[in-house]
């Protein structure tokens, strides 16, 4: 189907999860459990094209998306800052207005949010935040399915935070107010996350606290979850470390949490820095099966958006 012959059919785009309603919600992450059960078999992006725009690099995310096209019958595109004309001053726009002349889906892995949204303005296809500085919902999805997997459904279950109050940070609050699960974060005063997000997630219902004491966050947790604290572009690299050494999530801190609690972090990770080894190895770690994860929530998104 041509760009043209979609014209007239608004896209479903996977912007960010306050955008999209809880049962939505809830559809592609029951999606994602049949793909990685074996229960759905089908390949329902038979002949469809994904292109991939990379303006940061990427390990899972890239990996994820594309092995989930492939393996539901579709095939990527890939492209770098380097391989397009947008690093030569060509608008977001009209690589918008081309691409969806040429692909059924975009994915996009950008710095700016507002590069994400002049994409989904412009585009005639579905646009996936596939990452930006302010968000990171297709993580956050998978560590949902990860959470849910390992300690049963989201709803009413106790996930920390200690860290960074970062774009992953913001996802997790998007999804407290859509999965029905309370949220504790710990950050440092200066790092904590957005006071506007906070709000959404409040006026949603969602039981939120912040504090700068991770051991109050952690305390009765189902699920602890970190991220690398330093991330690329950063500036001010030792300040942030020193800022945000007490977080470290170490199994002094983990003690404070449910016995049975696991850990999770959406990798890379630095070990000895935001997470000892012994935690992220260790067992209660959930971290490999979070990055599997990702390509079956992928696989849930894909199918959403195009289907």
């Amino acid at each position: 189907m041509t760009g043209r012959s979609r014209a007239n059919k608004a896209p479903r785009h996977f912007l960010d999860l306050d955008r999209i309603e809880a049962g939505e919600l809830r559809n592609i992450l029951g999606h994602a459990v049949a793909f990685k059960s074996g229960r759905d078999r089908t390949k329902p992006l038979a002949g469809k094209i994904l292109a991939m725009i990379f303006e940061k690099p990427s390990t899972r995310t890239r990996l994820s998306f594309e092995v989930a096209m492939k393996q539901l019958g579709g095939d990527v595109v890939t492209l770098t800052a380097a391989d397009s004309q947008i690093s030569r001053g060509e608008t977001t726009a009209d690589t918008a207005r081309v691409l969806s002349r040429y692909v059924d889906a975009i994915m996009i892995r950008t710095d700016s949010p507002a590069t994400l949204e002049e994409l989904a303005q412009n585009a005639g296809v579905p646009v996936i935040n596939g990452l930006t500085d302010s968000s990171h919902p297709c993580q956050v999805m998978a560590d949902v399915m990860t959470l849910e997997e390992r300690k049963g459904p989201a709803r009413g279950k106790m996930v920390a935070w200690s860290g960074d109050g970062n774009n992953v940070l913001v996802s997790w609050i998007h999804a407290a107010a859509r999965f029905g699960f309370e949220l504790r974060a710990a950050c440092p005063a200066r790092l904590a996350p957005p006071g506007k997000v906070l709000d959404w997630a409040r006026t949603q219902g969602a039981r939120i606290t912040i504090t700068t004491e991770p051991a109050e966050a952690v305390a009765g947790a189902d699920c602890v979850v970190t991220d690398t604290w330093v991330s690329m572009g950063t500036k001010n690299k030792d300040e942030r470390r020193a800022m945000l050494k007490p977080f470290r999530v170490d199994e002094a801190l983990m003690a404070h949490a449910k016995r049975d609690a696991i850990f999770m972090h959406c990798l890379p990770a630095k070990r000895d820095e935001e997470v000892s080894a012994a935690v992220i190895d260790g067992p209660q770690s959930a971290v490999w099966d979070e990055a599997e994860n990702r390509m079956h929530v992928q696989k849930g998104i894909l199918a959403w958006c195009l289907g």
